[in-house]
């Protein structure tokens, strides 16, 4: 499912381009356009879900896929180690400077982060 307007979903349909980092068969992730950190990778659903705060029991598995994907990108990059590490953020909301409605979720590494980052 998609919705007919949503960046994201037309990313994950190839239909605008991106630096597609990993893939799944429930989840694509790829590089944000305007970095918070030397990593900085959006984790989304292929199928559209609006944001974390729509999220039901049923969408577990999405979920886990996710989690597990950002694992596996923190990896490649060499940051999924106990020396150095990478924090992962869902943003609900314009309080949030969430300016996509389609759940992704943010992975972020690469040097020691400190504070906010002002990401969408």
């Amino acid at each position: 499912m998609t919705a007919e307007n949503c960046l994201f979903c037309k990313i994950v349909a190839g239909d605008l381009p991106s630096e597609s980092v990993f893939e799944s068969e429930t989840t694509f992730a790829f590089k944000d356009i305007n970095p918070a950190a030397p990593l900085h990778v959006l984790v989304v659903p292929r199928r559209h879900i609006e944001d974390a705060s729509v999220v039901t029991a049923a969408d577990g598995p999405v979920l886990a896929d996710m989690l597990m994907a950002a694992r596996a990108v923190a990896d490649a990059a060499g940051l999924a180690t106990p020396q150095r590490g990478y924090r992962l953020i869902f943003n609900i909301g314009p309080d949030s400077m969430n300016s996509v409605p389609h759940l992704h979720l943010h992975v972020l590494g690469g040097e020691p982060l400190k504070g906010h980052f002002g990401i969408a």
